[in-house]
């Protein structure tokens, strides 16, 4: 009998005359648009279903405005968030659970500056339930004054928590260096404010704030669209107001200028973070930019990670990417260093920066990025769950499936010279920042490098 013998993998790619050439990358497939619904209801509500693979669940996912300008509006905000479905008039805690647990489901909600975020999935055949428990929740959460305290004083603990992590306090510091007052900084509440806040405050931020005109439904699974929408007014025939829900004040443009040394006593990494005025996804110069974006920093093989984290080491991970907020866009840097060497990486990170708008990107590099863009996008939606996501982020911007579809042929028709105009935009002058640090061990480097405001 004879004994197989195993390659390694290098011993596979290798032939007696070299290395094994790879294939040419294919075509990704671009399936036919999934069945589809896109409409508004009498109380405002914008519902999308859409009919995607075929798991028997159904992906859930409703955004709903909920800017505030009280400062304490956070703290309100996040204990709504906390104990929206902890009880109904119909329903207490435990039956909430049970209820979607025969189903196969789940529910849970977040809140930011922007939004009231309602995240859930289920069986398919179990959607009515769904939209039961969550028009219960949205109809009749009744706050009671037990369940608000113990979540509150949880919420306390990990907000203490999470201020003293040093990537929550490098956002919190470039928040407010980009946008000053603006209620978009309010991230993290204090945990103070939440302290304070009382059940009887949730409840009526939840009458005047929890509101369905304006709000998008998303449902992604395996469902018919139709009769999906149906089960949507059927259930949530209850959630009426004349209100609208409260969209986020417009963001001013963020201006390039001095990066700003934020002072944290003792700490061996520094955070940088850099920001800059971007484009919305509808201008239709945001497809190059994309592409420009991704040959900077915004997947492995880019510039800036060659840079300063393959070539010298300087992070375990650098990276740039874009934030959407409605009717705007900003693009983001970061990179977490050692001390030592965070002044290098702010100077290598500039030079990379001016290097794009003078050196623009070549025809592999945007052939390469393309690829990346388009492939990301297709396997991002080949979930239920990623399909919702996206579907909801779009929403924001009143875009839709008919949005998503056409942006794989938008990438396709970008040319490198449109790509290279894009990436002028990319100049260190159109940045700003902070870098968060000991400044007691990053002061002196960064005088001599210029172009930070020091405390």
């Amino acid at each position: 009998m004879t004994r197989a013998t195993h390659r390694s993998a290098e011993e596979i790619g290798r032939t007696e005359l070299g290395p094994r050439p790879l294939p040419p990358l294919g075509e990704p497939r671009i399936g036919r648009a999934p069945a589809a619904v896109d409409t508004v209801l009498d109380n405002g509500l914008r519902v999308i279903a859409v009919r995607h693979g075929v798991v028997p669940m159904v992906e859930l996912r409703l955004r709903i405005p909920f800017a505030g300008e009280d400062q304490k509006h956070p703290a309100r905000a996040e204990l709504l968030a906390e104990a929206l479905l902890t009880g109904t008039e119909r329903r207490n805690r435990v039956q909430v659970d049970t209820d979607l647990a025969a189903v196969g489901g789940d529910l849970h909600a977040t809140v930011d500056p922007e939004r009231l975020s309602v995240t859930g999935d289920a069986l398919a055949t179990g959607l009515d339930t769904l939209l039961d428990v969550l028009a219960d929740a949205l109809t009749g959460a009744v706050y009671r004054d037990a369940e608000v305290e113990g979540e509150r004083t949880r919420l306390v603990e990990r907000i203490t928590v999470a201020r003293s992590q040093p990537r929550v306090i490098a956002r919190e510091e470039l928040q407010r260096h980009r946008y000053g007052d603006h209620p978009f900084v309010r991230e993290v509440p204090q945990a103070e404010d939440v302290a304070g806040v009382s059940a009887e405050e949730v409840r009526t931020l939840h009458r005047e704030a929890v509101l369905p005109r304006g709000s998008v439904l998303v449902l992604v699974g395996d469902i018919d669209p139709d009769q999906a929408v149906a089960a949507v007014e059927r259930n949530l025939a209850g959630w009426q107001s004349e209100d609208t829900a409260r969209e986020l004040p417009s963001l001013p443009a963020v201006r390039g200028g001095d990066v700003r040394l934020v002072h944290r006593p003792g700490a061996v990494q520094s955070q940088l973070r850099f920001s800059a005025q971007a484009l919305s996804r509808t201008d239709p110069q945001y497809p190059a930019l994309q592409i420009a974006n991704l040959v900077f920093g915004g997947y492995f093989s880019s510039r800036l990670v060659e840079n300063i984290r393959e070539d010298k080491g300087y992070t375990y991970g650098a990276h740039s990417s874009f934030e959407f907020t409605r009717g705007n866009g900003t693009v983001l840097v970061d990179a977490d260093t050692a001390s030592e060497v965070t002044a290098a990486a702010l100077l290598e990170t500039r030079y990379e920066l001016a290097r794009l708008a003078l050196v623009p990107p070549t025809e592999s590099e945007v052939e390469s990025a393309r690829q990346y863009a388009i492939g990301s996008l297709l396997t991002s939606t080949a979930s239920q769950s990623g399909m919702a996501s996206t579907l909801v982020a779009l929403a924001a911007a009143g875009l839709g499936q008919d949005w998503l579809l056409a942006h794989p042929e938008r990438l396709r028709a970008i040319t490198v010279e449109q790509v290279g105009e894009a990436a002028r935009r990319f100049t260190p002058t159109a940045f700003t920042g902070v870098v968060v640090g000991d400044a007691d061990k990053l002061a002196d480097q960064l005088r001599l490098l210029g172009g930070v405001a020091l405390p």
